[in-house]
C-alpha cells in the first residue's frame, strides 16, 4: 500500500511538472534576423539606389568610399 502511494505521487509530481514544459502560450519567437551586410552586396545595393535615380553620383561616391574603407 505504501508503495502504491510513494508510486501515485511520484507520477502525479512528475505530470505536474511536465505540464509546465507545455507552453501555456507563452510566444518564443526564438528566430535570428541578420542586419548585417557584406560589402559586396553593401556595393551592389548602391549601385542598384544610384542607378534608379535615388541617390546622386557624389552621394553614391561618398558612400561607396564609406563601403570600401570599413
Amino acid at each position: 500500500m505504501l508503495g502504491k502511494s510513494i508510486l501515485l505521487a511520484l507520477s502525479l509530481g512528475s505530470l505536474l511538472m511536465l505540464a509546465g514544459c507545455g507552453g501555456g502560450g507563452a510566444s518564443s519567437d526564438t528566430s535570428v534576423k541578420n542586419t548585417t551586410v557584406s560589402k559586396g552586396q553593401a556595393l551592389i545595393d548602391l549601385k542598384k539606389a544610384y542607378d534608379s535615380g535615388a541617390m546622386s553620383k557624389s552621394e553614391y561616391e561618398d558612400a561607396r568610399e564609406k563601403v570600401l574603407k570599413e
